[in-house]
């Protein structure tokens, strides 16, 4: 019998097989002494010890696609990464923080924007002129009215998904919209910061439908990107790569260089400038960065 595992507490991993539910699993002990852990996102091979409790016993990992570090999960196909336009304002440079995580572990990403149905015409336009020179997919969606949420299905049918996001932006609410089964705690904003709590506190893969998985992580409020050397850091701006041939130096860090491709591209409309800033606030945050 082979599943995928959505969720791992305590020693116990809960698999899931299409049409039949999900078991809760013990792992073999020879993954332990191989030094091998299954992860969430996992397919395995399982034996069933109970059917009626659901219970069983992981006996072989199949192989992966991909592994993740953070978070720690496999076989994960693309990543969507949920701000709110409003309540609370977008943190730009926290947004680039998330698509630099992508891009460095080879992840296609979608940038959903939440509540646009309390959000005006000119804030949707001024986060659109921000991204849509960077080749990823923007969206906007409202979990409250239901809007954009039929076209961010399609987008999610037949992959595997991790969710990432600031706290209080919506995330567990736009995935209980995907699949109201999921009955998942949405918790509530503190008026006084506009701030959501933490009400994820683990990574789980909730089924969608056939072959299409979400997994939700706990929110964030800053990322380090510190393991990052500054040299790096122009490779996880896809948008750079067609403009980088018009600089004149060979690794031109693309702020003080004069004859930049980069700089001019800014300059005539072809990156954007809120993406620009924020790269070099991040390339002076990685300077000054001591490694051993």
């Amino acid at each position: 019998m082979t599943g995928k595992i959505v969720k791992g507490i305590a020693g116990f991993y809960y698999v899931h097989i299409e049409g039949k539910g999900v078991y809760a699993c013990k792992a073999k002990g020879i993954f332990r002494n191989l030094g091998i852990k299954p992860l969430v996102g996992d397919n395995v091979r399982m034996e069933i010890l109970d059917e009626q409790d659901k219970e069983g016993n992981v006996i072989e990992i199949l192989p992966r696609k991909n592994a993740l570090i953070r978070p720690a999960v496999a076989n994960i196909d693309q990543a969507m990464i949920i701000f709110a336009i409003v309540k609370p304002n977008p943190n730009y440079n926290l947004l680039d923080r998330f698509l630099i995580r992508m891009e460095r572990q080879n992840l296609s990403s979608i940038i959903c924007f939440n509540k646009q149905d309390i959000a005006s015409e000119e804030e949707k336009e001024a986060l659109f002129r921000a991204y849509e020179t960077c080749g990823y997919r923007v969206l906007f969606v409202s979990a409250q009215t239901g809007e954009g949420i039929e076209e961010l299905n399609s987008l999610l049918a037949g992959k595997t998904t991790t969710v990432a996001g600031p706290s209080g932006v919506g995330k567990s609410t736009i995935i209980n919209c995907l699949n109201p089964e999921a009955k998942m705690e949405t918790g509530s904003i503190s008026e006084k910061i506009e701030r959501g709590r933490h009400t994820t506190r683990h990574s789980e893969l909730i089924a969608l439908g056939e072959e299409t998985y979400i997994m939700d992580t706990p929110g964030f409020t800053s990322l380090s990107i510190s393991e990052i050397r500054k040299e790096e850091l122009g490779l996880y701006y896809p948008e750079f790569q067609q403009y980088e041939p018009g600089c004149r130096f060979s690794g031109c860090a693309h702020i003080d260089e004069p004859d930049c491709g980069i700089k001019a591209a800014v300059e005539q409309g072809g990156i954007s400038r809120v993406r620009y800033e924020n790269y070099k606030m991040l390339y002076r945050e990685l300077q000054d960065v001591k490694r051993y």
